[in-house]
Parts: structure tokens; C-alpha cells; sequence
């Protein structure tokens, strides 16, 4: 059985082949609902999730951790395995590293969602990443790979501490963060947080929000008031209804209901209109079928 490392997915697939991949699956047709769903177990100090999924080339499954938010913690928030199994023998396949399959993954999923509200405008790009961990620096890299040759990008984080190797930073709730974020055309959380980090009045009436941080139904990353006003677009109503608490604490509000969300499936073939005169949410939660379908692109390169 073959063993894909770290250095071996950087090598063979780019952020934008990443998201490439993701857009084709869903623009042929595939439908999220299919997928089945993450079982997520509580362990000592944080979660063990485990995310199966399964096609007619193949089937998987990530066996991956997620620490809690720890200050005294010192190792990866993330550290995991993918399990690649062949759809003709059912045998085991590959093993491909689960650290660096979620961090192509993640952003991948996040930004294939968008892409075609972003890719359609050849006028510089401002957005705002609100996290300075792994994540927010890989929806950064993956933003700026994507639209590489069609659009300039101007990427700002902002968090509450300063990391000492980023020049383009503002500290959250700061004179410049809120200038920086009033004026975004997109803004990416991705960030530990359990309570909003942004509210309506600190986005602009055609801002795109991708929200990414949180996959509980207890929290969530955006105030109420951002999804009762904009188009609020998931991977699949059920998984977010289930898992997305930017979702389900919005509808417990009151400020959304179920029957407001648009699924991506329906954007990307065009069954769904989003209009681009008012803000527009994509809240993700990541699903088992994003892992095995960059999985098994990641195995077809290291075989070729």
C-alpha cells in the first residue's frame, strides 16, 4: 500500500487544482446530500472525527483529531490519516497524509463555492482573513492561487494578536479593522471562536462572507443579523442544519429559516440565482466527499 506524504500533495496538487476539482464535482452534478455524515467523538482534550466517504472509483475515509482551543497545547490543532481504498478490489490503496489533505481541502471547499461570483470581475480583490492559524493562511495562499492571472488580491488579516512574519495585519475591533472590513469584497473566518466575530454593520451591502471556522451547532463566527440579510449558501441543507451553528443559532433567532438556504449545487448548475446586490454567506462545515475526491486526484498523480 502506498504512502503519500505532506511533500509528495504539495508536489502534485496546487491550491487552484484543489479547488478546480471541487467546482467539477459539483458542476457535473454530484449531490452533497449523497455523502454520508462525520461522526465526531469526544476524546480527552479535544475530538476524533471520523469521515467516510464513497464514490462508483473508490471509497475512504479521514480518521483525523482536532484539539481544543488550548493555549498550553503545543502541537498541531489538526493531525490525522487518509485511508484510500481501490473501487474495483475494495483493498486498501494509499494512505495519503490527513494534515495536508485538510489543509488543501478546507479552502479548497471554502472557495469552489465562490468562484464564479469572484472569477467574473478583472478589478482588484480586497479581502480580509480573519484567523492568522494554519487555515486562515491556506485560504489566503489557496485565494490568491485561484485567481492568479485573473484577478490582483489584497489580502489583510486580522486577528487579536499580532504574528510576528505578517506585514498586512489589524488587530480585531481596531479603527483599521473596521475600515478594512467595511470596504472587503471578501471576508474569510477562520477562527476558534464559539460567539460572532462580525456583525451586519461591519460588512459592506455586496460583501461575500465565507465562514469556515466552526463546525458545531453550538457555535458560530457570524451574528444573526449578517444571514438574515444576505443569501446564505451551504454544501447541504441537512449537514448544516446538523452541524452548522451559524446556521442554527441564526434560525433559533429567528433571523433565518431552513427554507432560506441554497444548496451549492444548485449555484454552480445554475438552478439557484444569487443575487449580487446584497451580501452573500457561504457558511461550510467540510464533508467527507471533498476529501475523496482531491484523495483520489492526489493517488491518480502519484501513480502517473
Amino acid at each position: 500500500m502506498l504512502h503519500i506524504s505532506a511533500q509528495d500533495v504539495a508536489n502534485l496538487v496546487s491550491p487552484a487544482d484543489a479547488v478546480k476539482c471541487i467546482h467539477e464535482t459539483l458542476a457535473a452534478g454530484f449531490d452533497p446530500a449523497q455523502d454520508f455524515a462525520r461522526d465526531a467523538k469526544p476524546v480527552p482534550g479535544g475530538e476524533f472525527l471520523l469521515m467516510p466517504s464513497a464514490s462508483t472509483a473508490g471509497f475512504g475515509v479521514k480518521l483525523v483529531s482536532v484539539a481544543d482551543p488550548d493555549p498550553n497545547f503545543t502541537g498541531p490543532r489538526i493531525q490525522g490519516t487518509y485511508v484510500l481504498f481501490d473501487g474495483a478490489t475494495l483493498a486498501p490503496h494509499a494512505t495519503i497524509d490527513g494534515v495536508a489533505l485538510t489543509n488543501l481541502r478546507t479552502p479548497a471547499a471554502s472557495l469552489a463555492g465562490v468562484r464564479d461570483f469572484l472569477a467574473d470581475s478583472p478589478a482588484p480583490l480586497s479581502a480580509v482573513v480573519i484567523g492568522t492559524g494554519p487555515q486562515g493562511r491556506w485560504h489566503a495562499r489557496t485565494l490568491e492561487d485561484m485567481l492568479r492571472g485573473t484577478r490582483e488580491v489584497a489580502i489583510t488579516f486580522a486577528s487579536r494578536t499580532r504574528p510576528a512574519d505578517l506585514d498586512r495585519w489589524v488587530r480585531m475591533g481596531s479603527p483599521e479593522a473596521a475600515a478594512a472590513l467595511s470596504t472587503a469584497d471578501v471576508i474569510i473566518t477562520t477562527t476558534t471562536s464559539t460567539t460572532p466575530v462580525i456583525s451586519r454593520k461591519d460588512i459592506s451591502d455586496t460583501a461575500i462572507v465565507v465562514a469556515v471556522g466552526s463546525h458545531s451547532p453550538q457555535a458560530r463566527e457570524l451574528a444573526a443579523d449578517i444571514l438574515a440579510d444576505a443569501t446564505v449558501i451551504v454544501e447541504d441543507k441537512a449537514t448544516a442544519l446538523r452541524e452548522a451553528g451559524d446556521v442554527v443559532l441564526a434560525i433559533e433567532d429567528s433571523a433565518l429559516s431552513g427554507e432560506d438556504l441554497v444548496e451549492i449545487k444548485d449555484v454552480l448548475c445554475q438552478r439557484s440565482t444569487v443575487s449580487l446586490k446584497a451580501p452573500i454567506v457561504f457558511k461550510t462545515t467540510g464533508m467527507a466527499w471533498q476529501d475523496l475526491v482531491i484523495a483520489q486526484l492526489i493517488a491518480q498523480r502519484y501513480a502517473h
